[in-house]
């Protein structure tokens, strides 16, 4: 396949909170762009591709209305304060639970990973290292 997906997670939800973000890091080994256009989990009522805008000296999330471009021959990570599933769920998570999710991509097609659910934590390179 020309999509491989790596280090899949899923933050936990605190409290009553129902939204979480979804993160992985997804190569594209094909010589042609691709696009992640969607993603759905029996575990969620919505879920968005998200990308952040710099605002004066704030971030504001957006949703990626066309997808997520995927150039050839190219990795990009989903992590927090960057690209990221903004996921609303049905229920609260626990850490340690895995989360059945479908990616699907416009020229590859769909392909199912399973997020593990981990406490929020540290956003730097050093916790993306860990996960």
């Amino acid at each position: 396949m020309n999509i491989d997906i790596s280090r899949p997670w899923i933050r936990t939800s605190l409290g009553e909170k129902c939204h979480t973000g979804g993160f992985f890091t997804v190569t594209n080994k094909s010589d042609e762009a691709d696009r992640l256009i969607a993603a759905e989990s029996p575990v969620a009522t919505k879920i968005e591709i998200h990308g952040i805008k710099v605002v004066g000296h704030g971030i504001c999330m957006r949703p990626l209305e066309k997808g997520l471009h995927l150039p050839p021959d190219t990795a990009i990570t989903l992590k927090p304060r960057g690209y990221h599933l903004l996921i609303e769920l049905k229920a609260p998570l626990a850490q340690g639970q895995r989360v059945p999710m479908t990616l699907t991509f416009e020229t590859a097609g769909a392909q199912t990973v399973e997020l593990l659910v981990e406490a929020p934590g540290p956003v730097g390179d050093e916790a993306l290292a860990e996960r």
